[in-house]
């Protein structure tokens, strides 16, 4: 088995690159995170390098306990800090180790990767996760059947471009893979491509 967890470090490494020698406009970018800038994206996943446990528990207890209301309160917030304390962020070793509170190696990697999509695709740029940890992603995404982020797969067949990766069957969606993975992640292209979010269960058992 592939330890999941070393291929956290050269993801944000790889952003740390790409933005370093990005112009300086790129900062202010949309994503494809709604209503988040490059900036945003950065300062959400790099919170574990500023801040320690008590400093999040403090953040959550402010924010009523909604993790959501949290990510937004701190994107906000350290989006503003210099470009380089985001890029010492992304490049350092308490990021590279960290794992999201019972998510383990497997969403700290997943975490990593979809949100360096969120730049990379909404930048067209070729991803900077390592090819294989893109298409780990992907094994995972579809053997939730979709359910991580509430996409609906039921009749639908995903072919990678760039790769001999595919899953399921009936109407295909060819596209590279890490557009896949942003695919199953819930966002939109920018070709303005999605897949069709689930319903919700209103007889929940």
């Amino acid at each position: 088995m592939t330890d999941l967890q070393s291929w956290v470090a050269p993801t944000y490494d790889g952003l740390a690159d790409l933005l370093a020698s990005a112009p300086a406009e790129t900062w202010d970018a949309l994503s494809l995170c709604e209503k988040w800038q490059v900036r945003h994206v950065v300062a959400h996943v790099t919170m574990p390098a500023r801040l320690t446990p008590a400093q999040f528990g403090a953040e959550m207890a402010a924010a009523g306990g909604d993790f959501t209301v949290l990510s937004d309160t701190v994107a906000a917030r350290d989006a503003s800090l210099p470009p380089a304390d985001h890029l010492d962020a992304l490049r350092s070793p308490v990021l590279h180790a960290w794992q999201p509170p019972g998510g383990g190696a497997a969403g700290a990697l997943s975490h990593a990767v979809i949100h360096s999509l969120d730049v990379t695709v909404a930048l067209g740029r070729s991803p900077v996760a390592p090819a294989e940890a893109v298409i780990a992603l992907l094994d995972q995404l579809t053997a939730s059947n979709g359910a991580w982020f509430g996409v609906q797969l039921t009749g639908v067949r995903l072919e990678a471009a760039d790769t001999d990766w595919s899953w399921g069957s009936g109407n295909a969606v060819r596209a590279d893979s890490g557009h896949l993975v942003a695919l199953l992640s819930g966002r939109t292209l920018p070709d303005g491509r999605a897949l069709p979010t689930s319903p919700p269960d209103l007889f929940p058992s």
